[in-house]
């Protein structure tokens, strides 16, 4: 893994955890697999703990890696890290992807919350007038955040983290999610539509879904100008999702906002519009785990790794049947 990564997510404490049921052949992270010390250490390792920034796991170093039983990965994309051949070869992965989860989740509904409310763009009116106006806050017909609807696109493990978390607010909630069945969306007290319905009747449009082949671009030129006037579209899941020429004409208009985390290309170029406009937030991917978030991942998979040794079943487990549904 990128060793900058190292002093948040793998704490002493977690090492000497680590200690207590493995031999840890080295403390500190390796970049990739190519030095003759780095082969040495893949020839003698049962477990890799991998991070982001880790070499992929391919062909050639599982053919150097004669014991390998487990790649443990502090993330939620396994497939950067492990090539197809893992899987083929009988290796155990699990992923901290439901811990990952968390800090996205937070920050998705904290910007549903401040969107509902106008916040960011009256922000800017308000910097610039600095003066109340009437309605002080909001347009007529605005919702608030009481019988606003919120639309989620993926009910993946984020997806899902998120509902949780949507549930004490007087909120409706859409789902669009083509695995989802309807008994689910009954227990997650959910309303299943297409995601087209998703799009018209949203006040807020969370992006939650796998960045796939089958998913690129999914949030066209027409699913956007679907969307209500004054509606705002949060991606923190990936730039891919979306068609950004299209995006970037609508929020030129001013017809939608956006909170973007994501993008595509990722960093957008400096001379993007989208840097200047008041109804546009945009952060640089921060919205998952960081700092002393990522120790939430590095538990995780202590846990997962004392099971393994063990003998016991992971409970996070990445089978090669998930493959096709997962980034």
């Amino acid at each position: 893994m990128n060793p900058d990564m190292t002093p948040d997510l793998i704490t002493p404490a977690l090492r000497e955890r680590l200690a207590r049921s493995c031999t840890l052949l080295n403390r500190e992270p390796l970049r990739d697999y190519d030095t003759g010390d780095a082969r040495a250490l893949l020839a003698r390792a049962d477990i890799l703990f991998t991070g982001w920034g880790a070499a992929r796991v391919d062909a050639k170093a599982l053919a150097i890696a004669a014991r390998l039983r487990l790649i443990a990965h502090a993330g939620s994309a396994v497939k950067p890290a492990a090539a197809p051949e893992v899987w083929q070869a009988g290796i155990a992965v699990t992923a901290a992807a439901i811990a990952n989860a968390v800090p996205v989740a937070e920050y998705a509904l904290a910007m549903i919350l401040l969107a509902n409310k106008r916040t960011f763009p009256v922000r800017e009116r308000f910097r610039t007038e600095r003066k109340l106006w009437q309605p002080q806050w909001l347009a007529p017909g605005e919702p608030g955040n009481y019988g606003a609807i919120v639309g989620i696109v993926g009910a993946s493990r984020i997806g899902r983290r998120l509902l949780a978390l949507l549930k004490p607010f007087d909120l409706t909630v859409l789902v669009c999610d083509p695995y989802l069945s309807d008994e689910e969306a009954r227990a997650l007290s959910v309303e299943k539509v297409t995601l087209t319905e998703l799009m018209a009747r949203s006040d807020v449009v969370s992006l939650h879904a796998p960045s796939l082949p089958e998913t690129a671009g999914m949030i066209g030129r027409t699913q956007l100008a679907t969307m209500r006037d004054g509606a705002t579209l949060i991606n923190t899941a990936r730039g891919a999702l979306v068609d950004h020429a299209a995006l970037t004409q609508e929020l030129v208009s001013g017809r939608l906002d956006a909170v973007l985390d994501v993008t595509e290309p990722e960093p957008l170029p400096p001379d993007s519009p989208l840097f200047g406009l008041p109804n546009v937030v945009l952060t640089p991917h921060i919205a998952g785990a960081a700092g002393y978030e990522t120790r939430r991942m590095a538990e995780l998979l202590a846990d997962e790794i004392e099971r393994f040794v063990a003998g016991k079943p992971l409970l996070h487990a990445v089978t090669a049947e998930m493959l096709a549904r997962v980034a």
